[in-house]
């Protein structure tokens, strides 16, 4: 971690934080709610690193105050939660569940009652369970039901939620939950997966039309990115190098603004009918970017069913999830977005950005991370060069507020600001709370000066 004052962020820099509701919401059987691919995947024996399922998770649902709470005394500007499309409309189509939407209802009320902008994502990975029973994301229908659910949603929060996010990083969902079978809905189909790709990129476009009807705020998406790291001098690594970065990088980004779709293998054009590419290159308000790591990749070897390898980068120090720290990924990509995409690039908000480690409390009850402290201020540093570079960043949110149920790790991997005893709810927020509450606190006054 640098030893020199922190950089100042432009006035009106947003602060935030991040979850997702199928990570901390619980409340499984309440108000309606219907089953989503995750609740199916978590039963499934073998799926779940430690077993578990998010039935209960930091129970969020009914403890909501207590984290808007924790909210204001971090002194962020907004929060950026997700709605669960099964408590919405718990088959994935038909009229809306009331109680359902109650709930983010009276979450927005008290986000804004503390002056806290209120950030909803519509899609963190959570679908239906009877829409994925009739193909899911591999089918176009899909793509038209979550429009409508983002009519619904808007049509009764859309005076409130002051950012739209259509969906969360359709890239990992693609690949490691229709691709590679590690994620719900748990289907192993390597590039026979690319439907859900322009699916999920058609849903987004049909959605932004839904989200405009009923709301003025702005929309946006938040895709993953990862800069690509070519590990050796070959034409073959490069070329490796270039497929990994079009999968990855490109191909939920160039359709989206505009480029249509860049060549990959596998990749069948008669996914597209006529309209949809103007569809999903729907003018966005904000590009939102997750960032965690880049990635090392090199020629694949004989008989891989990729083309390339992924292979570990070396020189980082490593997170609980092994990956390696690596704040000048974040500046590298942010310059990356500006130079590939140019004046087609709209404003930028880091949706995510965050770390895993194993957190326990000392023999005080205080958790002490400061890895997570070092990691936090090294890629708020990255931001404040890209500023530097004239890229235009108008955020930075945090993965993530509390410890949560991390998807198939389960319980076993620790992102939080606030850890959480997920025994008896407890939560303590740790050391890089407080510095991150210093942190907002000395921007928002060199700011005001």
């Amino acid at each position: 971690m640098s030893t020199a004052p922190m950089p100042q962020f432009p006035t009106g820099f947003r602060w935030g934080v991040s979850t997702s509701a199928h990570q901390i919401e619980g409340a499984t059987a309440a108000d309606g709610r219907g089953p989503s691919i995750w609740d199916t995947f978590a039963q499934t024996p073998g799926r779940i690193g430690d077993g578990s399922t998010a039935e209960v998770t930091c129970d969020h649902y009914h403890r909501y105050a207590e984290d808007v709470a924790l909210l204001t005394a971090l002194g962020v500007s907004a929060y950026r939660f997700s709605i669960a499309w099964p408590r919405v409309q718990p088959t994935g189509t038909g009229t809306v569940n009331p109680g359902g939407l109650d709930f983010y209802d009276r979450l927005v009320d008290e986000l804004l009652a503390a002056g806290i902008d209120p950030v909803a994502t519509l899609y963190h990975w959570d679908l239906p369970q009877p829409l994925e029973d009739a193909g899911g994301w591999l089918q176009r229908d899909t793509a038209a039901r979550f429009a409508d659910y983002a009519e619904k949603a808007a049509a009764r929060l859309g005076d409130r939620v002051r950012l739209w996010i259509t969906l969360n990083e359709p890239f990992i969902h693609m690949s490691l939950g229709y691709g590679m079978g590690e994620h719900a809905p748990g289907r192993t189909l390597l590039f026979d997966a690319f439907p859900v790709a322009h699916h999920q990129l058609l849903g987004h476009g049909l959605a932004v039309a839904a989200l405009r009807s009923r709301s003025t705020s702005p929309v946006a998406i938040a895709n993953n990115y990862s800069p690509v790291r070519v590990l050796g001098d070959t034409d073959a690594d490069r070329a490796a190098g270039a497929a990994y970065e079009a999968l990855h990088n490109r191909l939920f980004t160039d359709p989206l603004l505009g480029r249509g779709y860049p060549d990959l293998p596998g990749f069948d054009p008669d996914l597209i009918h006529p309209g949809d590419l103007d569809t999903i290159a729907a003018p966005i308000d904000v590009l939102g970017v997750n960032y965690y790591n880049p990635t090392g990749v090199r020629a694949a070897q004989e008989g891989s069913p990729l083309p390339f390898d992924l292979v570990p980068l070396d020189g980082y120090p490593r997170t609980a999830f092994d990956w390696p720290v690596a704040p000048d990924g974040l500046h590298e990509l942010l310059g990356w977005l500006r130079d590939t995409y140019g004046d087609a690039l709209p404003p930028i908000e880091i949706t995510e950005s965050g770390c895993a480690y194993d957190d326990v409390p000392d023999a005080g009850g205080r958790v002490v991370d400061p890895e997570r402290i070092a990691y936090l201020d090294g890629h708020l540093r990255a931001v404040r060069a890209a500023l530097d570079d004239g890229v235009d960043v108008r955020g930075y949110f945090v993965w993530s507020l509390l410890d949560n149920w991390e998807w198939a790790e389960g319980f076993t991997k620790r992102f939080g600001l606030v850890h959480v005893d997920y025994a008896t709810q407890t939560r303590t927020p740790k050391s890089s709370y407080t510095w991150l509450r210093d942190v907002i606190a000395a921007s928002r006054e060199g700011s005001a000066r």
